[in-house]
C-alpha cells in the first residue's frame, strides 16, 4: 500500500481505537463531574459511572465508519 491508503482491516482497527477513546473520554468526564458535584454540592452522593461495553464500542465504531463511507 505505497499510495498511503489503509486496508479495510487497518481502517476498522483505527475506528475501533477511536471508539474506545471516545467512550473512555466520556467516562472520564462523567467521573470528573461526579467528583466535582460531591466536592461542591454538599451532601451529594456520587453516582457510579457505568463502564462501556464491547457493544458500546461497536456502536460508536459503526457511526464513525458510516461517516467515513459517506461521500456527501
Amino acid at each position: 500500500m505505497s499510495n498511503g491508503n489503509k486496508s479495510g482491516y487497518q481502517l476498522r482497527a483505527d475506528l475501533l481505537g477511536m471508539a474506545v477513546g471516545i467512550l473512555q473520554d466520556r467516562n472520564d468526564r462523567q467521573e470528573q463531574n461526579e467528583h466535582f458535584l460531591v466536592e461542591n454540592g454538599g451532601g451529594y452522593e456520587r453516582k457510579r459511572v457505568t463502564p462501556y461495553t464491547t457493544d458500546d464500542v461497536l456502536v460508536v465504531a459503526e457511526k464513525l465508519y458510516n461517516f467515513v463511507k459517506t461521500k456527501d
